[in-house]
This record gives C-alpha cells, sequence and structure tokens, in this order.
C-alpha cells in the first residue's frame, strides 16, 4: 500500500445489472407499434398472431443461456427462435425502428446505444484474438528459425 493509494479512486466490483424487466418492456412496446400499424390494432392490444410471437419471445428470453446479462436479442450469437420466427421477428424490429423514435425517443436511442456497445465489443474481441493468433505465429516462426539455427550450428 502506497501513500497515494488513500487519494486514488478505488476499483469498485463489476456490477451486473439484470437487463431483463428493461428488455421485456421493450419488446412489448415495439410489438405494440408494428401490430398496431400493420394490423390495425389501436392501444396496447394485439392481434392473434403477434400475441403469439410475443409469448414465444417472452418464453426464450426467460430461458436465455446469458441468464440476466443478456444482450440484445438481434445482436446475439445464439439464435433462440426457429428459422421462421427469427424472420418475422427481425422483420417487426426493423419495421419499428422509425416508429419507437417518435413514440419512444429515450427508449429507442438507449436501445440503439446498447446495440452499438454489442457491436463495439464484438470488434474488439474480434482484434484481440487476431492480434493473438499473429502473435503465436510470430513466435512460432521464432521458433522454427531458433531451432534451425541449433540444427545448423551442431
Amino acid at each position: 500500500m502506497s501513500i497515494f493509494d488513500r487519494f486514488l479512486p478505488k476499483k469498485r466490483p463489476l456490477e451486473i445489472k439484470n437487463n431483463m424487466p428493461k428488455e421485456k418492456e421493450n419488446m412489448k412496446k415495439t410489438f405494440g407499434i408494428y401490430c398496431n400499424k400493420h394490423h390495425g390494432t389501436k392501444n396496447d392490444k394485439l392481434c392473434p398472431k403477434c400475441t403469439a410471437l410475443l409469448a414465444t419471445v417472452m418464453t426464450k428470453m426467460n430461458r436465455c443461456p446469458y441468464g440476466i446479462t443478456k444482450p440484445i436479442c438481434d445482436r446475439c450469437e445464439i439464435q433462440c427462435f426457429g428459422e421462421k420466427q427469427t424472420k418475422e421477428f427481425m422483420e417487426i424490429m426493423k419495421s419499428t425502428g422509425t416508429g419507437m423514435f417518435f413514440k419512444h425517443p429515450i427508449m429507442a436511442i438507449k436501445h440503439k446505444m446498447a446495440s452499438m456497445s454489442v457491436d463495439y465489443s464484438k470488434h474488439e474481441m474480434e482484434k484481440r484474438q487476431k492480434e493473438k493468433d499473429k502473435a503465436k505465429e510470430k513466435n512460432a516462426q521464432e521458433k522454427a528459425k531458433a531451432k534451425e539455427k541449433a540444427e545448423k550450428d551442431k
């Protein structure tokens, strides 16, 4: 412990945030906007097709292998839904983008920032992995050269 430790900011343990309730609320609002626009429903009511898909989405979110720290569904590597449901889900998410900005601007901006942070973290992970691979390859080449040099010296 140095004399400067009392003046430096303390490292706090990483807080794990429960993103599930916020994500579920975002889904409900998104599905509501989509169904109101495309199926002619009013207020928070959904048509039977959208209700069924929303129920499936909620069930899959509850069973997410990431647990409470799950990423945004459209940026997740694990596709929990079937191919048809994933296509429908992505169509709903894409078509309600502008509607969300007009009806729930703060929520839409937070969601967009969260998706950008997921993209950034994936990019950084890929970058680090490439650097590790290059370092391993360089190390292997150096070892091979050293081995060749040792054999020539004999």
